[in-house]
């Protein structure tokens, strides 16, 4: 099933001319689609499939199912059964260049030429002219489906990715053209073997540097859902949701700041500059979330012992130095004959909390997969940051939370939940709370930000990235080998800053090869429930912080050899 909606989706984009994605219906429900998805009758023959998904993406395609139509569609299941018994004729003929010979038999062409536009269609469905029955493949429409669709994706944090990327969709384009890969796809359509066919043209149109969009958004990438990968045990295809936290209605713009990073090009062995933009932003807060935070007891107990500095204690029994003050005070008193305790030595103790986390959270679109125990992997890994925080912040160590997602390189999201110097209230966990699962997942952007922020304000000598997320990595022109080997560079990038980094998946029974395909020799783990992270957190964060620590001292040592270097050489001049 997988695979099938995998190849559907890709049949769907083609004619749709948009990101378009395929999921399963519910269990004895037609056909039908939201605006971005199309959920398909999988009880259905597959030749059968794909007449139904000819015929709603071409209306996808067409603009017939647009909000203003939809609204008058509303409430009026009749009207909306003959509108879709006439549109559907109309749009199947107008793109018979593009679809399957099988699906083009349904066409009424009698019917198709009596209208040509979808208010011509609306104006004859509300007429008195008798028109057939839609065949079934032809699914149906939901209108108030289709207008809650599209009133999630007007919400302010579209909004803002929409205009960042519309005012770079030019140079995405030219940039786009000086890839080799684009050279290689090119090759391939232009070949005898259906590159002037219909599946050439299909491909010419899915492959194109930039498609046509409805509902704005970067090409390609900010479509209001998207398939995320299957899971093993949860029995089908799952539809991931990509509209983001709602926003609190006439709240005032938030501080946003871009920042541009480079991204690893593993197919041409180079990174490629300045290729990403990160926008850092205050979460929307929704006015009914919760205000509380989660007990955090068991993980304080898993982490009192870690991010602890050395303090020179006086007055101490014993000791590597001597106490002076002690010393002196304790002679004088031996010479007066006054009673005094043998505690002159200065001895150096683990007392002083020297410890900065940046906990990133992943909210991307397929963290919205149900997970263990009949809860989504997003509650589960929500969870889980939370606690984290919270049991950090109790011991005194300086922590923050971030949450991040992507729609396309040109806005990767970064939303501020908690930084560190802001003070664990109710106004963060009401954000926590907000959190829901929403677009694409470009990694790499995100964990080279999230450094940045950690070297530039963590304000320790010890610093620690917890990258709490699925671990699939997937955006527009980000998946697969390539945004793995991003991943794994961005953290390897980390490592050699002398931070220690750690990536925990909880709730989802992701396969470890692809754990260590995307987080490579960074300390990780999959958790399947939350409540046993206590019993591992230990030895992952101990793991994480020695290595960072070894790093240091290395990193230490050769700015030390350099040094003499250079006195040597100057010495000898």
């Amino acid at each position: 099933m997988t695979d099938d909606l995998d190849r559907l989706c890709m049949l769907a984009t083609a004619i749709a001319r948009t990101n378009a994605t395929v999921a399963a219906a519910e269990r004895g429900e037609e056909t039908w689609t939201d605006g971005a998805t199309i959920f398909l009758d999988t009880t259905a023959r597959k030749a059968q499939q794909v007449e139904m998904l000819c015929v709603q993406a071409s209306l996808l395609a067409a603009g017939s199912l647009r909000p203003d139509i939809a609204r008058q569609l509303a409430r009026r299941s009749t009207l909306a059964r003959r509108y879709l018994a006439v549109e559907a004729h109309r749009v199947l003929s107008a793109y018979d260049d593009v679809l399957p010979t099988r699906v083009l038999r349904l066409v009424d062409h009698d019917l198709a030429r009596r209208v040509t536009s979808s208010e011509d269609s609306f104006v004859l469905a509300r007429s008195d002219q008798p028109i057939a029955d839609a065949p079934p493949a032809f699914g149906t429409i939901h209108p108030r489906r289709i207008l809650a669709a599209e009133k999630r994706s007007e919400t302010p944090a579209v909004q803002s990715a929409t205009s960042l990327a519309t005012a770079r969709t030019s140079e995405w384009a030219e940039r786009q053209d000086d890839e080799d890969e684009d050279d290689d796809l090119g090759n391939l359509l232009s070949s005898p073997v259906g590159g002037g066919g219909a599946v050439g043209r299909l491909l010419g149109r899915l492959l194109s540097p930039v498609r046509k969009r409805s509902g704005g958004g970067p090409p390609g990438a900010d479509a209001p859902t998207h398939v995320a990968s299957g899971r093993a045990g949860t029995g089908r295809r799952a539809a991931a949701s990509s509209s983001p936290p709602p926003a609190l209605d006439g709240a005032p713009l938030t501080p946003r700041h871009d920042t541009r990073y480079p991204e690893w090009d593993v197919h041409h062995r180079r990174y490629r500059p300045d290729w990403c933009t990160v926008i850092e932003s205050d979460a929307p807060v929704d006015p009914g979330a919760a205000a509380t935070i989660p007990d955090a007891m068991a993980l304080r107990r898993s982490l009192a012992r870690l991010g602890i500095g050395l303090t020179r204690c006086r007055r101490r029994r014993q000791g590597d130095d001597i106490d002076i003050d002690a010393a002196v005070e304790a002679r004088v008193d031996a010479l007066a004959g006054s009673p005094h305790d043998d505690d002159f030595y200065v001895e150096s103790l683990r007392r002083r909390r020297d410890l900065a986390v940046l906990v990133l959270l992943d909210v991307s679109g397929s963290a919205g997969e149900p997970g263990t125990g009949g809860r989504s992997v997003h509650d589960h890994q929500r969870s889980v940051a939370a606690g984290l925080t919270a049991a950090l912040h109790d011991l005194g160590d300086r922590v923050a939370l971030y949450a991040f997602n992507s729609r396309g390189r040109t806005a990767v999201q970064l939303f501020r939940i908690k930084r560190f110097d802001d003070q664990l209230d109710g106004l963060v966990a009401r954000r926590i709370d907000s959190l829901s699962p929403a677009a694409y997942t470009r990694l790499g952007a995100a964990i080279r930000h999230g450094s940045a922020i950690l070297d530039e304000r963590a304000g320790t000598s010890r610093r620690l990235l917890v990258v709490v997320s699925d671990g699939f990595a997937y955006d527009h022109g980000y998946e697969g080998q390539y945004g793995e080997a991003d991943a794994r560079r961005s953290l390897a990038e980390a490592r050699r800053r002398g931070m220690g980094c750690l990536c925990i998946s909880v709730g989802t029974d992701v396969d470890p090869a692809a754990l260590r395909r995307v987080f490579g020799t960074a300390s990780h783990a999959t958790v399947p429930r939350g409540e046993q992270l206590p019993s591992v957190v230990g030895p992952l964060f101990r793991a994480a912080l020695c290595a960072a620590d070894a790093q240091r001292r290395t990193f230490q040592r050769k700015e030390r050899s350099k040094e003499v270097l250079a006195v040597e050489r100057s010495a000898g001049r």
